[in-house]
């Protein structure tokens, strides 16, 4: 009888163990998934603010286009178009250009630099006062008939002496002459050499 209670006590406290043991999975298991709930519903993510202010850059402006004024347009004299005879047919003389300039001793742009070409046409002929005094070039303002002389003979290249060119030769030469600031055109007198008319001036 007591072999037979002794067995039961043992079984009874096999029992017991098993389901203690059982027991205290299921609440371990239960707890973990109580906290994977918590962790999953109950935490936000932190946001971290960034300590580096953004540099916000400036629009950029359109930038003024590069425009010329009418008013300053140049005009520029091409080869062959101011060529006059000289001398009859001795000579001929071509305009080069005729630029706006500044005096340099008073600072006006007052001053118009005439360059030429004077070139020797004739074989023979030619005698020794056949001379074209560049010096004493003048100038008119065809609008208002106004004449301008030129500035002084330290301005010019001086005279040009056919006989001294061979035929078909050619010697350039300038000289300046004083023209108000803002006379666009110009009436130019060489010399023994006939008019150009209309010349415009360049800036």
């Amino acid at each position: 009888m007591s072999t037979f209670l002794s067995g039961v006590a043992v079984f009874l406290s096999t029992v017991a163990l098993i389901c203690g043991g059982y027991a205290a999975y299921e609440v371990f298991t239960l707890r973990q998934t109580l906290n994977t709930t918590n962790i999953s519903t109950g935490v936000s993510p932190a946001v971290v603010p960034t300590s580096v202010a953004k540099s916000i850059s400036p629009e950029p402006t359109a930038s003024p286009e590069k425009t010329t004024p009418a008013s300053v347009a140049i005009s520029v004299l091409q080869p062959g178009q101011f060529v006059q005879p000289a001398f009859g047919n001795k000579a001929e003389v071509e305009l080069l250009s005729a630029k706006r300039i500044k005096d340099p001793e008073t600072g006006n742009r007052d001053v118009v630099n005439v360059q030429m070409r004077i070139r020797r046409q004739a074989t023979d002929g030619v005698g020794g006062g056949d001379i074209i005094s560049v010096a004493s070039t003048t100038a008119r303002n065809p609008e208002t008939s106004e004449t301008y002389k030129a500035i002084a003979l330290n301005r010019s290249t001086g005279s040009v002496s056919l006989p001294l060119l061979r035929p078909k030769a050619s010697a350039d030469a300038y000289v300046w002459i004083r023209v108000p600031d803002g006379v666009k055109n110009l009436d130019i007198f060489v010399p023994d050499t006939a008019a150009f008319k209309n010349v415009p001036i360049s800036n």
